[in-house]
């Protein structure tokens, strides 16, 4: 395969990227052949995946929102992906100009297109680091030279938890965040869930051990698990539900939407 002028030298372009399949579910065009081979086996046992991809970056605009509207106008987006329509400073910024925010992915295509997107941009910046890595990510310049830690954060989990197995202790990785941010901090969290109600589950199965073949392994977690993820944290009405069923937003309507498999969500503050 040709290398595509905007790939950066260091990519390899015949490995799968959970960004860049992301991004092929979301109309983007910054993915190449292999992530367009596994989307499509993938859509083949899960046709929903653009509409679940969809739904968790509405649940992103409405959290965005919420945190906004709380005050908040730091926001830490770890596992941002790809640049689309709607990222978190261009929402954050319609309910507050003074909004700051750091991005922080591991794939070097999306936050070589981050670092396109925000140039010149001093409030907000992007990070090549792995969630699983707390201190690289607080530690780094990138973050502090852009958000104060004394003040409130809103950190922006969106669908990618799930990637991080039990092994890593993912709960660990959350309270090192919350330990290091201020009271009113918040954070919001999309997950995938194993539960499905329109799916065979030999379909979710397949899907699965596919995907993990291809690109990660991936830890679904049930809605009580997804809700432990918060230990620590005060949830907010209406607690963990369905990502569609989190505060629905009237011009999030429509059939795209309508997918009851869509895995959990919920925004939370610390006290």
């Amino acid at each position: 395969m040709e290398r595509p002028s905007w790939a950066p030298p260091d990519v390899d372009i015949e490995q799968p990227s959970i960004s860049r399949i992301w991004d092929w579910f979301l109309d983007g065009s910054h993915n190449f052949a292999v992530d367009r081979k596994v989307a499509r086996q993938m859509l083949r046992l899960m046709p929903e995946g653009p509409r679940m991809a969809q739904a968790s970056r509405a649940f992103l605009r409405r959290a965005v929102r919420m945190c906004a509207a709380a005050g908040v106008t730091q926001f830490l987006d770890i596992g941002s992906g790809i640049p689309t329509v709607g990222n978190v400073h261009e929402i954050a910024r319609l309910a507050d100009p003074r909004a700051r925010v750091v991005y922080v992915d591991t794939d070097p295509v999306a936050v070589s297109h981050t670092r396109q997107l925000l140039a010149g941009d001093p409030t907000t910046t992007v990070l090549r680091a792995d969630l699983r890595e707390p201190e690289e990510i607080l530690d780094s310049p990138e973050l502090n030279g852009t958000l104060d830690l004394d003040r409130p954060v809103a950190v922006m989990l969106i669908m990618i938890l799930h990637f991080v197995p039990d092994e890593d202790d993912p709960a660990r990785v959350l309270a090192r965040f919350r330990d290091a941010l201020p009271a009113g901090s918040m954070l919001a969290i999309a997950h995938g869930s194993p539960t499905t109600e329109n799916m065979p589950d030999e379909h979710l199965h397949g899907a699965r051990e596919m995907y993990e073949r291809s690109v990660a392994q991936v830890r679904l977690r049930t809605r009580p698990e997804v809700e432990a993820l918060f230990d620590g944290w005060q949830l907010l009405d209406p607690g963990v539900v369905w990502i569609p069923d989190w505060r629905p937003d009237p011009n999030d309507a429509g059939p795209r939407f309508d997918i009851p498999n869509a895995g959990y969500a919920g925004v939370a503050v610390k006290l």
